[in-house]
């Protein structure tokens, strides 16, 4: 039904229709082509700009024959000359006047208008992703739920006030934290938070965390507000199991990178109802910094881990700590 319309259209409308839809269409689907490294779409794509360079050139083609007439009226014009000259009389009568050109302004107009409408169509394509609402079946990004605004354990209400769970995992939830993990094409999946004190303190040491998942690495970064230091915390890691350590300095505060695996428990629903063993889980990344520039007591931890065992660069840690730490105001003076 279309090619039966292009065909009733005249020349110079039909064709530079054409031209300005192949042109479209063919860049289009190379640019994504080329971003997407499809071979089958450049195919395509290179089918539609040899489609629009084949009407090209029967346009020009067409223009040239318009501008060079055939020579056959100049022939005709000496064969008149050399017949016999009519009578004085019939000079009197009226003499056939020169064909008039062909007015061509109102094709080329309809041309022009064509290629108008049909290059702001194409324009509007062209753009059209960017401002349209992302697919609905899309998944969304994990968001940090506020939930229940339950009462925070007494140790949150001691001055200076610590940061809470939901706090920390606003400022961890980045919408560039996958691509500081390396894997921008994935989205979290779960993100949560608590308000946790530290074990064996009696509910006295504020402890709030925040956990963001994606499929391949899971982030977690969590503040104790204690009374021990960067340089005092390193000397407790040279009587652990923890590996790789190296001490190193994050916004001008003391910190050190180390090495542990996580632990894994594994729940027995079968008839006994038992939970087995906690057992050992994947290896785990871990950069430590201290809450404050003259390392006074305090430390935020930023873990992460995979159940692969993979581990991404340390480069990583650092660039979630410069993102994370300016959102977690310093331990000031006590």
């Amino acid at each position: 039904m279309l090619g039966f319309l292009l065909r009733l259209l005249p020349f110079w409308v039909r064709e530079p229709l054409l031209i300005a839809v192949g042109s479209v269409l063919g860049v289009r689907i190379m640019y994504l082509a080329v971003r997407d490294h499809d071979r089958v779409a450049a195919g395509l794509g290179v089918v539609f700009l040899v489609f629009t360079a084949i009407r090209v050139h029967a346009v020009i083609r067409a223009l040239r024959a318009r501008r060079n007439p055939s020579p056959t009226a100049s022939a005709d014009g000496a064969a008149v000359d050399a017949a016999p000259q009519p009578q004085a009389q019939a000079v009197t009568g009226s003499r056939p006047r020169p064909d008039t050109p062909e007015k061509e302004h109102n094709a080329w107009g309809q041309a022009v208008a064509a290629v108008a409408v049909f290059g702001a169509l194409g324009a509007a394509l062209w753009v059209a992703p960017r401002f349209m609402p992302s697919d609905d079946n899309a998944p969304q990004p994990a968001s940090c739920s506020g939930g229940t605004h339950e009462e925070l354990p007494k140790a949150y209400k001691d001055t200076p006030r610590p940061v809470t769970g939901e706090e920390l995992c606003k400022a961890l939830n980045r919408p560039d934290l996958a691509e500081l993990l390396g894997t921008p094409e994935e989205t979290a999946t779960t993100a949560s938070s608590t308000n946790n004190t530290a074990p064996l303190t009696d509910g006295k040491v504020a402890q709030p965390e925040a956990e963001v998942t994606f499929d391949t690495y899971t982030v977690n970064v969590s503040a104790t507000y204690n009374e021990l230091s960067t340089g005092q915390y390193v000397k407790l890691m040279k009587f652990g199991d923890e590996k790789d350590v190296k001490t190193l300095t994050v916004l001008g505060r003391p910190a050190v990178l180390s090495s542990d695996h996580t632990m894994k428990l594994e729940i027995n629903l079968g008839s006994g109802g038992s939970g087995g063993p906690v057992g050992e889980g994947p290896l785990a990344r871990t950069l430590s910094v201290a809450l404050d520039r003259k390392d006074r007591g305090g430390y935020c931890d930023i873990t992460v881990w995979s159940t692969s065992g993979a581990l991404p660069n340390d480069s990583a840690l650092l660039n979630i700590a410069e993102k994370v730490l300016p959102r977690i105001p310093e331990r000031p003076v006590r």
